[in-house]
């Protein structure tokens, strides 16, 4: 029903060692600023290819994007390690964009091998560390491949709606593929006036399952002397 995206493997790719990224003193960037910018000046119905990690964080972010852009939704997100865990947001997602009409959505596969590579010596890092910046470059990376392949002139992430993400890093690692595959990067922090609170409306509005954990395994094991980690 869905067109399939290309091989995680296919198509330009972006080589992390360890990005080191700067937002602040004279230099920072206000991304939701930036990006309400855009919204205004982009010519209406331009293609944009939207990283989703989950039904209620691309709420906030279709509400926004959907009246500027034509949006089409890829759930790429091979870090949610528990496969039932998978299938449910995936369809929570599904049933949120036959509910609204907001987008379309870009079919992909699910292999959480693919996280698991991308993860390999970073297992015992902390929450917000190297193992979060190696998925986010992972799914990001993913998206703007399929973006490229697609015939996208933009793409994006709803990853920056989450008070526990870093939307400096998210568009550090967003404007280095855009470099590298052609596709326009669109700044964002979604979490700006108030957009977590909203999404967690919306959730409530259209009865969305809300996950109490990012997705991988990693992320549910306490650090010493501390209790699980749990994010939403």
């Amino acid at each position: 029903m869905f067109p399939q995206c290309g091989r995680a493997g296919q198509g330009c790719g972006l080589a992390f060692s360890r990005l080191v990224w700067y937002n602040g003193g004279m230099n920072r960037v206000n991304f939701h600023e930036e990006m309400l910018k855009t919204l205004q000046a982009v010519p209406k119905g331009e293609r944009l290819l939207l990283h989703s990690c989950c039904g209620p964080c691309s709420s906030r972010c279709l509400e926004l994007l959907k009246d500027a852009f034509s949006v089409t939704v890829f759930y790429y997100n091979p870090n949610i390690t528990d496969a039932a865990e998978y299938a449910h947001r995936k369809s929570e997602q599904l049933r949120l964009l036959r509910e609204t009409g907001w987008a379309d959505v870009l079919e992909c596969g699910y292999d959480p091998g693919e996280f698991y590579a991308a993860a390999a010596g970073l297992e015992g890092e902390p929450e917000g560390g190297e193992r979060c910046r190696a998925c986010f470059a992972l799914r990001l990376g993913r998206t703007a491949r399929a973006a490229a392949e697609g015939g996208y002139g933009w793409f994006c992430s709803t990853l920056s709606v989450s008070p526990h993400k870093n939307a400096a890093l998210l568009n550090e690692i967003g404007a280095a593929l855009e470099r590298q595959c052609g596709v326009r990067w669109l700044q964002n922090d979604f979490k700006k006036q108030d957009g977590y609170l909203r999404s967690v409306r919306l959730a409530g509005r259209y009865g969305l399952y809300r996950q109490s954990y990012c997705g991988c395994e990693f992320s549910q094991r306490p650090a010493p002397g501390e209790g699980v980690k749990k994010e939403d």
